[in-house]
């Protein structure tokens, strides 16, 4: 093979290679948006936050993974996933503002944890991120808080491209969860404004935020903690909205979408007997699939079949 050969190939292989596993694209997505946040503001955590979410997200993951391998008298270390830990350092990390550094290795230290912990037919129904970060603001209150319009109007677009990107390109398909949770939260919150007689410039600011964009494409998105069929996290994806919504209009609840996320997890497993779907696996066990096509960007499809994940 020549050179030229090999060169036209390597854009192909490399996406190959981040396809296997929708976690890489989620990784480099989410690594932008935290370079975003700490450049472009003040109130951004830094490195530092990111080392400690990290530390604890790995703790209890290293954790997780020997109990439950022990219990099933298998290798200590077998199916430890790392990516899984990083993913929640980093959406901790980028929406969590602390008093002390040490409540962001427990945000995601506890995220991980309950990730092992709450499980219901073999399956989580808490994202790790979002219930590490709403347990901590429970706990210590105003010393843990998610600040909603962290950037600026250009690194807000830029996010949401990158998100978009991202969440299309990946082969976990939940492009209808975001776009339905995103939906239906406009809706409610101009139909509010129209109802008051009050400038579309409230509801417009209202979702204007980098926390929506984090929270709507990386946490009510997660494969692993959402229902299994498309008629199913869709309606999940609207009665999240609705509840967080109500949350803004009603008692100015703050980080609504994550208290909301966090309330209404218990209607993933309903939803799944309700309306049944084989479970989604992050990474594929068969056969390499065939090369880059049309299909294989679909946003709307799923990839759903037995999972094994810790």
């Amino acid at each position: 093979m020549s050179r030229m050969d090999i060169a036209a190939r390597s854009p192909l292989s490399l996406y190959r290679r981040l396809d296997a596993d929708p976690r890489h694209w989620q990784v480099i997505a989410l690594s932008g948006l935290f370079l975003l946040s700490w450049t472009t503001s003040s109130f951004g955590a830094g490195p530092v936050a990111l080392a400690l979410a990290f530390s604890g997200a790995l703790l209890a993951q290293a954790l997780g993974t020997l109990v439950v391998n022990a219990r099933a008298r298998q290798a200590l270390l077998s199916g430890f996933e790392w990516k899984s830990a990083l993913i929640t350092a980093i959406g901790v990390a980028v929406l969590l503002r602390a008093a002390d550094p040490w409540i962001w290795f427990a945000a995601a230290f506890m995220g991980i944890s309950l990730k092992f912990i709450v499980r219901v037919n073999g399956k989580h129904i808490f994202n790790p991120g979002c219930i590490g970060i709403v347990a901590m603001m429970l706990l210590v209150s105003r010393d843990a808080w998610v600040s909603p319009g962290q950037w600026g109007e250009t690194p807000l677009i830029a996010g949401y491209a990158l998100a978009l990107a991202a969440l299309t390109l990946s082969s976990a398909r939940r492009l209808d969860i975001a776009l339905g949770f995103l939906a239906t939260f406009a809706a409610i919150l101009v139909a509010r404004a129209i109802w008051l007689g009050d400038p579309m410039a409230i509801p417009l600011h209202q979702m204007s935020s980098g926390a929506l964009l984090i929270f709507a494409f990386f946490m009510i998105t997660d494969p692993r903690s959402t229902p299994d069929s498309r008629p199913g996290r869709i309606l999940f994806a609207i009665a999240v909205a609705s509840l967080a919504a109500w949350f803004i209009i009603g008692p100015n609840q703050r980080g609504a979408p994550l208290m909301a996320l966090a309330a209404l997890a218990w209607l993933t497993p309903v939803l799944d007997h309700v309306l049944p779907a084989r479970r989604f696996e992050w990474t594929r066990h068969g056969p390499a699939r065939p090369a880059f096509t049309p299909v294989s960007l679909n946003p709307w499809g799923t990839k759903e079949t037995p999972s094994h994940e810790t």
